[in-house]
């Protein structure tokens, strides 16, 4: 099974940027659909973004032009640089493996889920 450490979080200003990383040991994932979620408080973990072994990326539509996902398979490392961040972006990020398809419910994750990185924008 896969081991997932999520960092890069913190305290941002509406407006500001945040890239945030998340690293896989245990094995490669550089055949696996990444994906990147999120929950904050009081609501359901929700997809954010996911990128193919081919690097074809997918987007909720409350982050499109403003997120994106990118990987980098020497580093077995999956990235999300968000621009442009609102306060309804503030929330605990996750990433996990993803099957093929289906992969905008984490239900179908498909290794444990780590300890998250927060990310709160706020004046």
């Amino acid at each position: 099974q896969v081991r997932l450490v999520e960092s890069g979080g913190g305290v941002v200003q509406p407006g500001g940027s945040l890239r945030l990383a998340c690293a896989a040991s245990g094995r490669t994932i550089r055949s696996n659909t990444m994906g990147w979620f999120r929950q904050s408080q009081g609501r359901e973990r929700e997809f954010v973004a996911a990128i193919t072994w081919t690097s074809t990326a997918d987007y909720t539509d409350s982050v499109k032009g403003r997120f994106t996902i990118s990987r980098d398979n020497a580093k077995n490392t999956v990235y999300l640089q968000m621009n442009s961040l609102k306060p309804e972006d503030t929330a605990v990020y996750y990433c996990n493996t993803l099957p093929s398809g289906g992969w905008d419910n984490p239900q179908n994750a498909l290794d444990a889920w780590g300890q998250g990185t927060l990310v709160t924008v706020s004046s």
